[in-house]
C-alpha cells in the first residue's frame, strides 16, 4: 500500500515524496489507518519495521489539521533512552519539513543551560514533547509544566521502559494528562506486565502484532563454540585483513569492551569503544564517526543494542552470549537493515552454552556452528545439557533519564544531512521485519541540551507545492521546488 492512498495532508505527502518514501511497511499499513481514526492502539513491532513513522505521520497529520493556537503541549512521546528520543526528533525534522510544527526533546544530564532550554520549550507550548520518564518527572515537579491539554500520548518501547523500572514514572506522568486522549503504545514484546499497563491507560485498544521476537531472515547467523581464552584469538583472525564493512562487536562487560578496542587499535584498525563511562559528547562523537565511515569497527556494550539506525552494518559479533534471547535479537538486528543482508557471529564458551541453547530454542532454529580457525586450536564440544552455564537475565536497575532541547523552527541547512541518511524506519514494504530497538542501560541516561530554534509559524500556510506537483506528474513552478533528497 502506498502512502498517497492514505488520508494524509499534502504537506506530509510532499515530505515523504522528497525523502523517496512511497510504499508502507506492514506495521505502517496496519497501524496508520487505526491511529488516524483516533482509536487507541497497542502495536507489537521492533525498530526497523517502520514503527516510528507509523505513529509520527498520523500525529503530524492531526497537528496540522488542528493547529495549536493556544500554544499548549499537544502531544507527548515517552521513550526509555536519550538516543531514541534524539532519533525520533530527527524523524520529525524530516517528515515535518513543510509543516509549522515544533518539538522539544527532554532527557537528562548535561548542565543547567540544557534544563532551561527544555523548560522554556515546554512552557512556550511545544506541539510535540519527546521525553525520557525520569527527566519528565523532574520537570513536572519543578518547572510548572502543564500537560492538561495533551491530546495524544505515545509510549515507544514500553517493554524496555518497564524493564528499566519506569512503570511508576509512566503512571505519574499519565496522571497529569486528561483521561480523554488518544494513547498509542508500541512494544517489542507483549508480556503480562505490558498488557496490564495497556489495560490501565488505554481504552478499548486495537492490537497489531508484526513478526514478534524473530530475527530478520536476511541475517546469516553462525557461532564459534570455543574456550573463553580463545575468543581474542578468533577476533585477531577475523580482522587479520582489513574490511570495508562496518562491524559492531558486542560485549556484556565494559572492561572487555575497552580491552578489545585496545587490541584492535594495536592491529592498526579504525576502531572505537562505546560504553557508559564515556560522556554524552564523547558518545555522540563516536556514533557520528561510525556513521560517517571514519571508523568501521565499533566495540560496544548493549548501549547500542537497540534503535541506532545505521544501515550499512555488515557484521555483528557477540563476543559474549547475551543475557537473554531478546537481547540476542536486538543485537543482531543492527545488521541486515533496509532490505540489506548481513552476518551475525556469536562466540560461545563452555559456561555460555546453556544460554546459547535457550536462544536457539527461542528463535526455533539451530544456529550453524562454524569451525574454529586453526591458529586458536580445538574448542570444546557443544553440549548445552552438560554446560548449562549461569544463564539468567541480568537486567540493570533504573537511573535518572533524559535531557534535551526545545526546538521550534527547523534548520534548513540540515535538510540535506537529514535526507542523505535514509532511515530504515521508513523503508519500502519489501523490507523484512527485523528485530531491533534502542536501549541504553539505566545508568547511562544522561545528556545535555542541544539548543533551541524559533518556533514555526502557526498559520498552516502551504509553504511549498513543488513536491506535490512532482508527485502528481505536473511540472513544478520555477524556483518553487527545493532539491530532492540526496
Amino acid at each position: 500500500m502506498r502512502f498517497d492512498e492514505l488520508d494524509l495532508e499534502d504537506e506530509i505527502l510532499d515530505g515523504l515524496y522528497d525523502m523517496n518514501f512511497s510504499e508502507m511497511t506492514p506495521v505502517q499499513e496496519h497501524t496508520i489507518p487505526v491511529i488516524l481514526s483516533g482509536r487507541d492502539i497497542i502495536g507489537c513491532a521492533q525498530t526497523g519495521t517502520g514503527k516510528t513513522a507509523a505513529y509520527t505521520l498520523p500525529l503530524l497529520n492531526r497537528l496540522l489539521i488542528e493547529g495549536n493556537p493556544d500554544n499548549v503541549i499537544k502531544s507527548v512521546i515517552i521513550v526509555p533512552t536519550r538516543e531514541l528520543a534524539q532519533q525520533i526528533d530527527q524523524q520529525f525534522q524530516g517528515f515535518s519539513y513543510y509543516l509549522p510544527v515544533s518539538t522539544t526533546v527532554v532527557y537528562g544530564g548535561g548542565d543547567g543551560k540544557g534544563w532551561d532550554v527544555q523548560k522554556r520549550g515546554m512552557l512556550l507550548g511545544s506541539d510535540v514533547v519527546i521525553a525520557t520518564p525520569g527527566r519528565m518527572i523532574s520537570h513536572l515537579q519543578n518547572s510548572g509544566i502543564d500537560l492538561s491539554h495533551v491530546e495524544c500520548l505515545i509510549l515507544d518501547e514500553a517493554d524496555r521502559m518497564l524493564d528499566m523500572g519506569f512503570s511508576d514514572d509512566i503512571m505519574k506522568i499519565v496522571s497529569y494528562m486528561p483521561k480523554e486522549r488518544q494513547t498509542v503504545m508500541f512494544s517489542a514484546t507483549l508480556p503480562p506486565k505490558i498488557r496490564e499497563l495497556a489495560k490501565t491507560i488505554l481504552r478499548n485498544p486495537a492490537e497489531v502484532n508484526i513478526a514478534i521476537s524473530k530475527p530478520n531472515e536476511a541475517i546469516d547467523q553462525s557461532a564459534y563454540v570455543c574456550h573463553e581464552s580463545q575468543k581474542l584469538g578468533i577476533i585477531r583472525e577475523l580482522f587479520a585483513e582489513p574490511t570495508d564493512s562496518k562491524t559492531i562487536i558486542f560485549s556484556s562487560s565494559k572492561l572487555k569492551v575497552k580491552e578489545l578496542a585496545h587490541t584492535l587499535k594495536r592491529m592498526k584498525l579504525n576502531v572505537a569503544a562505546m560504553h557508559s563511562d564515556l560522556e554524552q559528547a564523547q558518545r555522540e562523537e563516536v556514533m557520528l564517526a561510525f556513521k560517517n565511515n571514519k571508523i568501521n569497527i565499533l566495540v560496544a556494550t548493549d548501549i547500542v543494542a537497540r534503535g541506532i539506525d545505521i544501515e550499512d552494518i555488515g557484521l555483528v559479533i557477540n563476543y559474549d552470549v547475551p543475557h537473554d534471547p531478546e537481547d540476542y535479537i536486538h543485537r543482531i538486528g543492527r545488521t541486515a537493515r533496509a532490505a540489506a543482508t548481513g552476518s551475525a557471529i556469536t562466540f560461545v564458551s563452555e559456561d555460555e552454552q546453556g544460554k546459547f541453547h535457550q536462544i536457539e530454542k527461542f528463535i526455533e532454529r539451530e544456529i550453524r556452528k562454524a569451525d574454529l580457525p586453526e591458529s586458536v586450536g580445538e574448542g570444546p564440544r557443544y553440549a548445552p545439557a552438560e554446560n548449562r552455564g549461569r544463564g539468567g537475565r541480568g537486567r540493570g536497575g533504573r537511573s535518572g533519564s533524559g535531557s534535551g532541547s526545545g526546538r521550534g523552527g527547523r534548520d534548513r541547512g540540515g535538510r540535506n544531512r537529514r535526507r542523505g541518511d535514509k532511515n530504515p524506519e521508513n523503508a519500502p514494504a519489501a523490507v523484512p521485519v527485523e528485530a531491533a530497538a534502542s536501549a541504553v542501560s539505566a545508568d547511562n541516561d544522561h545528556a545535555s541540551g542541544r539548543g533551541e530554534g524559533n518556533r514555526g509559524s502557526r498559520d498552516r500556510k502551504r509553504r511549498h507545492r513543488g513536491g506535490r506537483n512532482r508527485r502528481r506528474g505536473n511540472k513544478p513552478q520555477e524556483g518553487g521546488t527545493p532539491q530532492p533528497a540526496e
